[in-house]
C-alpha cells in the first residue's frame, strides 16, 4: 500500500519566519529611519511601542483593515505613526514622511532575508514535481517582497490574507489554495512556524502539516516528531520517509 505522504501533490507555505525573516528588529529599522529625519529614539523603546501599536491596530482593524475602508498602506502608516507617538514623538509632518518611507522599505529585500535552507528546499521541492503556493497572513506587498528575495518563481500562486479576505487560522484561506490547485486536502501539505495558524489550521481542513520549530523552541501541545522540522532542509526526508 502506498503511503499517503507519497501522494502529495501540493505544498503550501507560510512566509514570515518560515521562508523569510526580518534582518533586524523592527525597532532598529524604525530608529535608523527616524535618525535620517533628525529624530532620535531608542530602538528598544520603538520595539516595545511597535508591539503595542501593532496589537491595538490588529484588534481594531483585523487583516489590515480589509472591508473597513482602510488600505493596507494606510493601516501600516497608522501603526508606524502610533509607534513613534507611544515613544514620545508627536510631529505629524515628519512622522508621515518616516512612515511612508518605512512602508516602502519593508517592500524590499533590504529588510528581509531568506532563512537558511529555504531557497534550496524550495528548489528541491520544485524539482520533485510538487506544485507550490503561498498561504500567508501578509499584506499585498508580499508578491514584491518574494520577487525581490528571489523566491517568487517557485510558486504557482501567492495567497495573502489581505487579498483573500480571510486570515489564518480561518479555514477559507486554505480552501482557496486547494480550489486554485484543484487538489484534495489529503494530497496537500502546509509548512509553517505557528502551531495555531499553520500546523493546526491546515490539519483542520484535512491537509497534512509540518511545523518548523528550532530545537528547544515551543511549548505547544505534543506534535508528533515526524511533523516537526528543526530546519527546512528536513522537509524532503520527512516526506520521502513518510
Amino acid at each position: 500500500v502506498q503511503h499517503p505522504m507519497l501522494r502529495l501533490r501540493l505544498l503550501t507555505w507560510d512566509v514570515k519566519d518560515t521562508l523569510l525573516r526580518l534582518r533586524q528588529p523592527v525597532g532598529e529599522s524604525y530608529a535608523a529611519e527616524a535618525w535620517a529625519h533628525g529624530v532620535q529614539v531608542q530602538p528598544e523603546a520603538l520595539s516595545r511601542s511597535f508591539q503595542e501599536a501593532y496589537g491595538a491596530q490588529s484588534r481594531r482593524f483585523p487583516n489590515y483593515g480589509r472591508g473597513q475602508g482602510l488600505s493596507s498602506q494606510q493601516w501600516w502608516v497608522d501603526v508606524v505613526k502610533q509607534t513613534f507617538r507611544l515613544s514620545g514623538v508627536h510631529e505629524d509632518g515628519v512622522l508621515t514622511l518616516i512612515a511612508e518611507k518605512l512602508y516602502c522599505d519593508f517592500c524590499s529585500a533590504q529588510n528581509w532575508e531568506v532563512l537558511p535552507g529555504a531557497g534550496e528546499t524550495l528548489s528541491h521541492c520544485c524539482q520533485r514535481g510538487f506544485r507550490m503556493g503561498v498561504v500567508s497572513n501578509f499584506d499585498n506587498r508580499l508578491e514584491n517582497v518574494l520577487s525581490q528575495c528571489n523566491l517568487r518563481h517557485h510558486f504557482e500562486f501567492v495567497l495573502t490574507s489581505e487579498d483573500v479576505g480571510f486570515a489564518k487560522p480561518d479555514r477559507r484561506i486554505f480552501e482557496k489554495a486547494l480550489r486554485l490547485s484543484g487538489v484534495l486536502p489529503e494530497q496537500a501539505a502546509h509548512v509553517g512556524d505557528s502551531y495555531t495558524r499553520d500546523y493546526r489550521a491546515a490539519q483542520a481542513v484535512g491537509m497534512h502539516s509540518f511545523l518548523l520549530r528550532a530545537a528547544g523552541q515551543g511549548e505547544e501541545p505534543e506534535v508528533p516528531p515526524e511533523h516537526v522540522l528543526p530546519t527546512l532542509t528536513h522537509l524532503l526526508a520527512l516526506i520521502e520517509k513518510g
